[in-house]
């Protein structure tokens, strides 16, 4: 089974997306809103299952595009993990956004040394999460 990669959605449509990401999340998005999420991003890079596809495993950047820029997430589903494609997606993003001055993400403490292998550094942030609104319904014009 051959993984390509690539940094656009052009092409794709919602089927190729519903493989069953945000696994474990109370309120997962719908996979239009996935899709809505990948859109609005500054940056995306995908893992699509040549045979298949579908996608699987993603990165997104946000950013403002001078100086920083923001990972919110990387996945990539279960039956495909240890493949490298996690930190062949993660290599990508960054070399895409090696111009700018900063590059942060927040992740759980069991999963920074994955990181920490891509060059990134442990540092102290703060977060605040609505979990009701994890599945992207936050009732204003920004998420239609």
């Amino acid at each position: 089974m051959g993984i390509g990669f690539r940094d656009t959605l052009a092409g794709m449509d919602c089927e190729q997306l519903s493989g069953g990401f945000f696994d474990g999340w109370p309120n997962p998005p719908s996979t239009s809103t996935f899709l809505k999420l990948l859109e609005r991003s500054y940056a995306i890079e995908l893992a699509v299952d040549e045979q298949t596809g579908n996608v699987v495993g993603f990165i997104q950047a946000i950013s403002d595009g001078v100086l920083s820029a923001y990972i919110p997430l990387l996945e990539v589903l279960p039956e495909y993990k240890g493949q490298g494609i996690g930190s062949t997606l993660m290599q990508r993003m960054l070399h895409r956004l090696q111009g700018l001055y900063m590059i942060d993400l927040l992740c759980d403490p069991e999963i920074q040394t994955f990181y920490e292998k891509h060059s990134m550094q442990r540092s102290t942030g703060m977060s605040v999460r609505h979990y009701s609104n994890q599945a992207g319904h936050i009732g204003n014009k920004q998420n239609d």
